[in-house]
């Protein structure tokens, strides 16, 4: 069964942007989300658009939908079921997750729903608290376009750059470049992820991770890792291969 999905994903366009909308949709569904590797999935499809089996708008265009359906039947859950809601044992396990998420939304609603769609404990659930606490549609739904609008591309991007990759010719330093890719992107994120705990310092509660870095270290290491990743930026752009790698990437991302 799982070949036969496969094999249709691969091979029927209409197939491939249909999984894009679901996926979206499930993502975004409320607490439906919670139970998917989201980022995962919606890297795989990315990579069917990197390779040029799936058009980077159309995808863009569906998965859009997809966030949007999912969104807003999560809001009207939340809106229509809110008594409901906050006896279920499953959300009381959640205590802390859904009152973080409630005290947020009362300070900074715009940026609440933005930022959450992003993060993937809180991406299934802003729209259903944002319904509960009747947030005004209006006040969501700006918001929630930005939101439905940035997303599809951004979860896209890893497969994007390396189904791009996989489709350089063959030859001696494929192997180099895909490996210096590699090490690029994790070495990006990490900086960036590092250094979005450094500026949240003080505004998060204690993890297991504050714990073991506190901030002196993570100053460190933070700009380590900065370093590695400019360097191995400078490495990728100045590699014999980029040229053609750019080329490939703009034919998929071309409208």
């Amino acid at each position: 069964m799982e070949s036969y999905l496969e094999h249709l994903i691969t091979q029927s366009v209409a197939f491939s942007l249909l999984a894009v909308g679901l996926v979206a949709f499930l993502e975004s569904l409320a607490l439906v989300g919670l139970l998917l590797p989201g980022t995962v999935m919606m890297a795989t499809l990315g990579a069917l658009i990197g390779s040029g089996r799936v058009n980077f708008y159309e995808a863009w265009v569906v998965g859009s939908i997809g966030c949007f359906a999912g969104d807003w039947i999560s809001y009207y859950i939340g809106h229509r079921f809110k008594g409901p809601l906050q006896r279920w044992s499953f959300l009381k396990k959640h205590k802390s997750l859904m009152s973080k998420t409630r005290h947020a939304l009362h300070k900074h609603s715009f940026a609440t729903v933005l930022v959450g769609r992003f993060i993937g404990p809180t991406r299934p659930l802003v729209p259903l608290v944002a319904g509960m606490l009747d947030l005004k549609p209006l006040t969501f739904a700006v918001p929630n376009v930005v939101g439905c609008l940035t997303w599809p591309p951004v979860y896209f991007l890893p497969g994007i750059l390396a189904g791009v990759a996989i489709g350089i010719p063959a030859g001696a330093d494929v192997a180099h470049f895909r490996w210096l890719l590699l090490a690029t992107f994790v070495a990006v994120w990490l900086a960036a992820w590092l250094g979005w705990r450094w500026f949240r310092d003080g505004k998060r509660s204690e993890d297991w991770l504050s714990r073991r870095l506190p901030l002196a270290r993570l100053r460190w290491v933070c700009g380590l890792v900065t370093v590695v990743a400019v360097a191995c930026l400078v490495m990728l752009f100045s590699h014999p291969l980029m040229p053609v790698y750019r080329r490939l990437l703009w034919q998929v991302m071309a409208f």
